[in-house]
């Protein structure tokens, strides 16, 4: 009810404007004197036509404006000039309806020197509150609107290129995660492959060994110790092929951990937005725990800025010290005056206190993460 009112309020300004008028000048100037129901009837019908006006669609209302305007006259004609007013106030509508640049404002102001009963000082007060009530309406509250409805388009366009960037953040961030998640099945599938064709066959010697063991244990003891031995021998070579296989071909955390975050970065720099990742450091050192955590408040990190921060640049940095290593994400958004403790900054924080980190933001220039983790 209240936006109705808002929206059709100034129609009904004028329609009021228009009936006070009216009864003013009836009124004031003792028009209806005897006999003069025709014009009352005349002025009915004034009334009727200014206010259906409103009522029909754009391209009619000039022909309600042309009905109203013959009736004027027709009332001048009958009363005389006591109802001038009426045809400023009628002007006013006609600009209205044609909304010229605000000199032409102005031109409805000579009518009110026309000669009548109510007077020229008088009709001319009336005929500049008139014009002060369109003036605004025409020039100010409707370019207020016309600014709110910009705003409002800009905004819900705004918001749905966000709602856009985050879905595409969201899937390329799956993307990256399969793709690393691939890699390691890659590098499983290649250890296996490995350990296949490297011991396979010495395992398979061994137990052909064993076999031969078993039967000639009774008869030749001493080959039999000889083949025992043989077969001791060549397992421990096994085991040590194993330990060389192992730490030769096991699936490095850290360098799936790099790849990700450089992943991140790459999609970053798709969108149009500068993103760079720098280490410094033994990345061999981190924990895999302490690599988890990392990485999860580095993808709500840089996901915030994409959609929040409107900035240019993004950097990621690992630093391992001694005692600890510290990791921040960087924007030169707007960043902002105090930080709202969200799902997304609630989780990281989380993950920060399970390990016994310690998570600050600075937001003066930009935005920054930073996260120091002890080891």
């Amino acid at each position: 009810m209240e936006e109705r009112f808002r929206e059709h309020y100034f129609v009904l300004l004028r329609i009021a404007l228009l009936l006070i008028l009216e009864i003013y000048i009836v009124l004031s100037q003792s028009v209806l004197t005897g006999a003069s129901v025709k014009v009352l009837l005349i002025l009915a019908l004034f009334i009727g036509v200014a206010a259906g006006k409103e009522l029909v669609a754009r391209h009619y209302q000039i022909l309600f404006l042309g009905i109203a305007g013959i009736v004027w006259f027709a009332i001048l004609f009958t009363v005389g000039t006591t109802f001038v007013l009426l045809g400023i106030y009628l002007c006013y509508e006609a600009l209205a309806y044609f909304k010229p640049r605000i000199v032409w404002y102005l031109l409805p102001l000579g009518f009110s020197f026309v000669p009548s009963a109510i007077g020229s000082s008088v009709q001319l007060m009336i005929a500049v509150l008139i014009g002060l009530i369109y003036c605004q309406h025409d020039f100010v509250v409707e370019s207020y609107r016309r600014q709110t409805k910009e705003d409002t388009i800009m905004e819900q366009e705004l918001k749905h290129s966000m709602n856009r960037r985050e879905h595409e953040m969201q899937e390329e961030v799956r993307k990256s995660l399969l793709m690393a998640e691939n890699q390691m099945l890659e590098e499983r599938a290649e250890l296996s492959q490995t350990l296949h064709d490297k011991l396979g066959h010495n395992i398979n010697g061994s137990v052909y060994q064993l076999e031969a063991v078993k039967v000639l244990m009774e008869k030749e003891p001493e080959t039999s110790k000889k083949m025992i031995q043989a077969v001791i021998n060549q397992l421990r070579g096994g085991m040590d092929e194993i330990r060389v296989i192992l730490r030769k071909e096991r699936p490095k955390k850290y360098k799936l951990a790099v790849l990700q975050l450089e992943k991140l970065c790459e999609d970053c720099r798709s969108k149009g937005v500068e993103a760079e990742f720098i280490t410094e450091g033994r990345l061999t050192d981190i924990p895999e725990k302490y690599l988890e955590v990392i990485l999860d408040n580095a993808f709500e990190a840089v996901s915030n800025s994409m959609k929040y921060a409107k900035c240019s640049r993004i950097k990621i940095s690992v630093h391992v010290l001694n005692q600890m290593i510290r990791c921040s994400i960087s924007d030169n958004g707007i960043g902002c005056k105090e930080v709202i403790d969200g799902m997304g900054i609630a989780g990281m924080r989380k993950r920060m206190r399970d390990i016994n980190g310690i998570l600050d933001f600075e937001t003066e220039a930009g935005f920054t993460i930073n996260m120091l983790l002890p080891l």
